[in-house]
């Protein structure tokens, strides 16, 4: 069984041992909420205390967590990011390079023009 199931099961009884308990000791309704919810609420930490005590978390982490499985995809994602960092990288270089050629027509067209001025 499931520990959440434990910790449903007992939540429920506690609010159900709550309510009755609370009718049949209070009359008024404020009373009757507020006992209940205090046993539901106490039963619910009483669970959950239980439950600590008795769950051994090494062996629960080690179902949990597959540390090499975990590596193995680590990796994966290194490796993808690394190859998308360079394919990156080589389109800049590029962009770049368009760039500086694009550059060095602007100037020389305005060097040309400049030319054109001065010979007028």
């Amino acid at each position: 069984m499931r520990i959440e199931n434990f910790i449903y099961f007992f939540t429920i009884c506690g609010f159900f041992i709550g309510l009755v308990f609370s009718i049949i000791n209070f009359n008024e309704p404020e009373y009757v909420l507020f006992y209940t919810a205090i046993i539901t609420l106490f039963f619910y930490l009483l669970i959950h205390v239980a439950v600590a005590n008795f769950l051994d978390v090494r062996i629960l982490s080690k179902n949990i967590f597959n540390k090499v499985k975990y590596e193995e995809i680590s990796d994966y994602f290194i490796y993808e990011m690394e190859t998308r960092e360079k394919k990156i990288n080589s389109l800049v270089n590029v962009l770049e390079k368009i760039q500086a050629k694009d550059t060095n027509n602007i100037a020389k067209t305005r060097e040309n023009d400049n030319y054109d001025k001065i010979a007028a």
